[in-house]
């Protein structure tokens, strides 16, 4: 598990630097000492997992994740207890009190142990497993409800929380699947992150508009809108042009 420090403390970053020494489950492949450093790290190396400060100069451990298209695992580390709530609201999967106790920060790596190998089981997913083709069919069941559906009917997955909705026909079935665990499956030259929230099939946009801030606005042949992000306009560009 490939992991990132992010915290404007060079002491705090040294003493967690230590503590992971003790898991090594975890690779701390690198620091960074503010939101924006951070920010191209993540986008440079995609760490599974961050150990991110909350209070920070400039922009706060939230802000930061806002401007994120696609967000690892999040372990917020501060010295603030009043954001418990905030921090999960933004599926933390841990939060961590300064000073760190080295038996509350093994509960947190344990648990997202155990948070993986579940939802392995839960999905069947196996990372070695290759790459779906836009006509393989995929069992999609949300509660007493089943479907074989081709991924080339699926034009949209959308995060919601610790699950992902998934839209085909009129239907929208919610299956415990993140949208990264289920990019890694994807075919790219198909589906497209158009931001932290969405994967979109591009042979089912309707229309493409200009957006707000340098982005843009699809339309789906379902009629949903979906913003894609400044920087993943940039790759959309890329992809779409002769």
């Amino acid at each position: 598990m490939r992991a990132i420090i992010i915290d404007d403390e060079r002491l705090a970053r040294a003493e967690l630097r230590k503590l992971l020494q003790e898991f090594p489950e975890v690779e701390v492949i690198d620091e960074a000492a503010n939101a924006d450093e951070g920010i191209a790290k993540i986008e440079s190396q995609n760490p599974d997992l961050i150990f991110l400060d909350i209070q920070m100069p400039g922009k706060t451990g939230f802000d930061m994740l806002t401007e994120l298209d696609q967000a690892p695992g999040v372990i917020f580390t501060t010295a603030y207890n009043e954001y418990a709530l905030k921090a999960f609201e933004v599926n933390a999967l841990d939060y961590l009190l300064k000073p760190i106790e080295p038996r509350r920060l093994a509960d947190a790596i344990h648990k997202l142990q155990a948070s993986e190998m579940n939802h392995y089981s839960s999905n069947g997913f196996d990372p070695n497993r290759p790459i779906l083709n836009d006509n393989d069919q995929v069992f999609v069941k949300d509660g007493e409800r089943c479907w074989f559906v081709k991924l080339n009917e699926i034009r949209l997955f959308e995060s919601v929380g610790n699950y992902a909705k998934v839209f085909f026909g009129p239907n929208k079935p919610l299956i415990l699947k993140s949208l990264n665990a289920l990019e890694e499956r994807l075919d790219e030259k198909v589906f497209f992150r158009a931001n932290r929230k969405h994967i979109v099939n591009l042979r089912l946009i309707d229309k493409i508009e200009p957006y707000f801030n340098g982005g843009l606005l699809l339309e789906l042949k379902g009629g949903e809108k979906i913003e894609v992000s400044r920087r993943q306009t940039v790759k959309f560009k890329e992809m779409m042009s002769l």
